[in-house]
């Protein structure tokens, strides 16, 4: 890979990986990041991990105040496309602040949009989330399944998916300006770069499983909460499809080569998980094997939006991408371990 992509959210959590393979893959990136939920000496660690084109820009896509300068940012760094990473995700703080999720994850992509189609660099992939598909369908989840977000969080998702297939067919038939577009459908991100250098440091309490597994296993938690173990699953603990983020990076790397070859077309939604689904119940135990700490825990009142089991089909993943997860739950636990106790504050220490 030759190209410059622009990694919008590029020192979070995703975004840290997602640069460090695109480094590794030969292109130059440009990270666009307010840092609200990120640090900056992410940026600095995945120069040392892949030294190469980067630069990093500090501005807030979502702030109309910063427009013009992530406009100018963009045209002067000459992209070929985009990684849209930045965004809010929390499902329960969706549902507590549904106004400040929409304003901030549809403005940001509009910014977006903006900028590249000023540059004329018309390739998006958006970090899309399995969100969309709600509870309503079989498990394995596959891409025409039926959509019906059951949370604020999700249905920014399937927005902004909506808004750029309008997009692409809005300049489908137009010489030189069609835009080539691959909503990524992320299932459960989690483990963290084998180095140990970079990973998951959420601010505050983290929203997602694993960092706070792993923060109550290096001691700066007293115990996890487990939300419900009622649900109708084997365990009764909710089931996710957990997929390692290294192999979720490495599936942004394949969707801009697949964009940028002549069969591609204008939009598609591709799914981005392991093919099997976890229980909390089962997650724990797992990182307790790779951490060789307990575990203590509670269980709590189920959350508002969550659903009780999701996970993937992936096959057109590996169909149109020649992708597909690698790495097992053992792997993100090690990793995900590796990187909490080498940096038990995150990237404050």
């Amino acid at each position: 890979m030759t190209k410059r992509i622009i990694v919008t959210g590029g020192a979070g959590y995703i975004g840290s990986h997602v640069c460090v393979d695109l480094l590794g893959a030969g292109a130059s990136v440009l990270i666009i990041d307010n840092l609200s939920n990120a640090h900056e000496e992410a940026v600095r660690r995945i120069g040392e991990l892949a030294p190469g084109g980067i630069e990093f820009l500090r501005r807030d896509l979502a702030d109309p105040a910063h427009r013009r300068d992530i406009i100018d940012a963009v045209a002067a760094f000459r992209p070929d496309g985009a990684v849209h990473l930045a965004g809010l995700k929390a499902v329960g703080e969706s549902v507590a602040e549904p106004a400040r999720y929409y304003r901030v994850n549809i403005g940001a992509t509009l910014t977006l949009i903006d900028a590249l189609e000023a540059a004329q660099a018309r390739t998006m992939v958006f970090s899309s989330s399995a969100t969309v598909y709600g509870d309503a369908n079989p498990n394995p989840v596959g891409e025409d399944a039926a959509t019906a977000p059951a949370n604020p969080y999700g249905r920014t998702k399937y927005v902004i998916e909506e808004m750029l297939k309008d997009l692409a067919r809005s300049k489908a038939s137009e010489p030189g300006a069609a835009w080539r577009i691959a909503n990524l459908r992320y299932f459960n991100p989690v483990g963290a770069h084998p180095s140990g250098r970079i990973g998951e440091d959420p601010n505050g309490v983290p929203n997602n499983l694993f960092p706070f597994i792993a923060q109550v296993a290096v001691g700066r938690r007293d115990r996890l909460s487990i939300f419900g173990d009622d649900y109708p699953t084997r365990d009764g603990s909710g089931v996710r499809d957990y997929i390692h983020v290294c192999d979720l990076a490495r599936g942004h790397t394949a969707a801009l080569d697949y964009l940028g070859g002549a069969a591609a077309p204008h939009v598609v939604d591709i799914n981005l998980g392991a093919g099997r689904g976890y229980s909390v119940f089962e997650a724990v135990a797992a990182f307790k094997r790779a951490s060789n700490r307990d575990i203590p825990y509670m269980v709590a009142p189920r959350r508002d939006g969550d659903i009780a089991e999701i996970y993937a089909n992936a096959e057109r993943a590996q169909r149109l991408l020649g992708w597909r997860a690698e790495k097992t739950i053992d792997d993100m636990c090690a990793d995900h371990w590796r990187w909490q106790s080498a940096n038990p504050e995150g990237y404050r220490s």
